[in-house]
């Protein structure tokens, strides 16, 4: 008697997936429009970023199946985690070294951020931020994007570009802080999209993301003490 054939559990619907994930980014923008011309700011748009972002790779990851179908799982996970700490030390040195230049140059500290990270006690959330902004944009939207058949430097572009217009949107803090962490998403984005592109796994990208946050938090809390110390 031969076996019953077992089939692996279908992964979750494309069109699912796709529509889902620039759905939640409109749903993310408009949050955030609302709330700029309220007093709860961009908050609601935040909440509405981290939990989306997260409760998505969830519902859409149940299964060993669906977490490799948004690259959560699967791929040459080996080699996602080599680049991306190699990547992620590059955009390090790099931040470090135009942060000096920044201040030496006149600009401005990040103030608001400061607050935000200290007084508002959101520095130990920012793991999640990571997690879910990365679940995301180079997990189920890039991955849903290159199975439909888009250009892969296309998927990276646009990718790239929506991530740093969301700090536009989320960010509640002054537009000139917003705009600096636009421009620092700009190469976590390329660097990011590449990596998942070439492994089909998002972790690479989680750990340039994680580098690139401690970078910045250097930049915040430890340049400017050195810098502008009496």
């Amino acid at each position: 008697m031969n076996s019953p054939v077992v089939s692996s559990p279908p992964s979750s619907p494309l069109a699912l997936r796709f529509s889902l994930s620039f759905a939640l980014v409109g749903l993310i923008w408009i949050s955030g429009l609302t709330g700029h011309f309220t007093p709860l700011g961009e908050w609601p748009a935040l909440f509405v970023y981290v939990i989306g972002s997260l409760g998505l790779a969830i519902f859409l990851g149940r299964t060993a199946v669906d977490r490799q179908s948004i690259w959560l799982a699967g791929g040459n996970a080996g080699r996602s985690l080599f680049w991306g700490a190699l990547a992620g030390a590059v955009l390090f040195l790099m931040d470090i070294t135009n942060t000096i230049l920044y201040y030496k140059s006149g600009g401005a500290p990040m103030v608001e951020m400061e607050t935000l990270l200290v007084h508002r006690s959101l520095l130990y959330l920012f793991p999640l931020l990571i997690l879910a902004e990365e679940f995301l944009w180079r997990g189920v939207m890039f991955s849903s994007m290159i199975e439909k058949g888009f250009n892969p430097h296309i998927t990276v572009l646009l990718t790239t570009m929506l991530y740093a217009l969301n700090h536009f949107a989320v960010a509640p803090v002054g537009i000139k802080e917003r705009a600096l962490m636009a421009m620092m998403a700009v190469p976590i984005g390329v660097l990011g999209g590449y990596l998942v592109l070439n492994t089909r796994n998002v972790w690479g990208s989680v750990i340039v993301h994680m580098i690139t946050m401690v970078s910045m938090l250097i930049d915040i809390f430890v340049i400017p003490q050195l810098l502008f110390r009496p």
